[in-house]
């Protein structure tokens, strides 16, 4: 009697081991099973993502490739200027504000000519007309007005922050003969960007802005040294002094005469000044940021040389977003949401994919020009690792600012030309600055 309830008991357990066994064993094949599903779900929506894809990423990466050599050859520049950065002290601070500088006003120049082409305001051949006019006019009158802007920033700046620095007529000097001479070159270059563009049905989202930019940061750099040749032949002197008082008559009388000239040209000016006016303390913020780590810079100018070259980088990612959800926001595609998602998130996985081949490549670009140069690299491991960890880090900051800045734009009804690009470029720079800078100190052990 004993020995047939002791075996039941063992029976009943033996079957609710088995099917706890079987139960276990089912769920985990029917979890596996919807694993499958997911990731061949995903490896599809992936494929599908890449498939339609394929062509912009193309374009975008061809562009940022080039817009990288001519960063790189803007952060040579940038490298051989290391004595130059002792001798003029608060030079670093302006730098950065420069670079942006120019791409913010010549790459909302290079977006109002493509609109004005392709709306048909404009003729292909560029005869001269009032919009052509009020566009070449608005864009002296800003160079000229945010490179005094600029100065006195600079100049505010290293005083706030206890850097040794310039003078303020040190610093007016520098940024405005910077600005002219780099608008002498600037100018005609995106002329001809934007008249390409259109001829060859570029994409100007994908292609033309980033050209722009890259266009900026190579002029910048040799418009400073050259600037630099100038304030040493009239350095502490009388000459100083008058072109000290030039240049503020020059820039009071433009910013008078913009804001009464023609509608094109008011609107340019009403509505680029007081957003350049941020981008300059921002891009200042920039240089404030690098100045803090001059002593470590200084004894490594490849660092110099990836600045321009990762703040550049950077700055196009953001434009080619912007420029892409403004787009979408216009034409419909894109819903004017405060949540980002069907073509929004599109977007936003190309900027992610760009940005996954990006950072590593120009961390690659800056140690081979710097080593081949013999401009002291930290290696190329060291240089790749600081351009991707702080790339990937600046990464989900761009996404954001692209896309809230789109939205706000156009629920104000401001134009995407005049606000998105010169503001999100402009807001990436000290961030990317900063996150440069955490990068080192996390990967140097600083």
């Amino acid at each position: 009697m004993i020995f047939m309830k002791r075996r039941e008991r063992l029976l009943r357990m033996t079957r609710i081991l088995l099917q706890s066994l079987l139960t276990f064993t089912v769920n985990i094949s029917i979890a596996a099973s919807r694993g499958w599903v997911r990731a061949f779900n995903l490896s599809r929506k992936f494929g599908s993502f890449f498939r339609d894809s394929r062509r912009i990423l193309g374009e975008s990466f061809v562009a940022l490739f080039i817009c990288a050599i001519g960063d790189l050859i803007a952060g040579i520049f940038l490298g051989k200027m290391s004595p130059m950065l002792e001798s003029y002290p608060g030079l670093l601070v302006l730098i950065p504000g420069a670079i942006g500088m120019r791409g913010n006003i010549f790459g909302a120049l290079g977006s109002r000519l493509g609109s004005g082409l392709h709306i048909g305001v404009l003729s292909p051949e560029l005869r001269r007309s009032d919009v052509l006019a009020d566009n070449i006019e608005g864009t002296i009158i800003l160079t000229v007005v945010m490179s005094l802007f600029l100065g006195f920033m600079a100049w505010i700046f290293c005083q706030l922050f206890g850097f040794e620095s310039m003078g303020i007529m040190d610093f007016t000097v520098i940024s405005v003969i910077g600005g002219i001479i780099s608008g002498a070159f600037l100018l005609p270059a995106t002329v001809l960007i934007s008249l390409k563009s259109y001829e060859n049905g570029w994409d100007p989202d994908n292609v033309t802005t980033p050209l722009i930019a890259a266009s900026g940061d190579l002029f910048t750099l040799p418009s400073i040294f050259a600037a630099l040749a100038v304030l040493e032949m009239v350095r502490n002197g009388f000459f100083e002094w008058i072109l000290f008082a030039i240049f503020l008559l020059i820039g009071a009388a433009g910013l008078i005469a913009g804001f009464r000239g023609r509608y094109d040209l008011r609107k340019i000016i009403r509505q680029s000044v007081p957003v350049l006016l941020i981008c300059s303390a921002l891009g200042t913020t920039a240089g404030t940021v690098l100045n803090s780590k001059l002593s470590f810079i200084l004894d490594n100018p490849a660092i110099l040389a990836l600045v321009p070259l990762f703040s550049g980088e950077s700055g196009d990612l953001v434009s080619i977003l912007g420029a892409r959800l403004s787009s979408g926001l216009h034409s419909g595609i894109i819903p004017a949401s405060l949540r980002p998602h069907g073509e929004a998130l599109r977007n936003f996985g190309i900027i992610a994919v760009l940005s996954l081949l990006i950072y590593p490549t120009i961390g690659l670009l800056a140690h081979l020009v710097s080593d081949f140069l013999g401009i002291g690299s930290l290696g190329p491991f060291s240089m790749v690792l600081i351009s991707s960890m702080a790339g990937y880090m600046l990464t989900p900051f761009l996404l954001l600012v692209g896309f809230y800045l789109s939205s706000a734009s156009y629920r104000l009804r401001l134009d995407p030309d005049n606000i998105v690009i010169p503001l999100s470029t402009s807001m990436t720079d000290p961030v990317a600055n900063t996150c440069l800078v955490i990068a080192i100190i996390t990967i140097m052990g600083l």
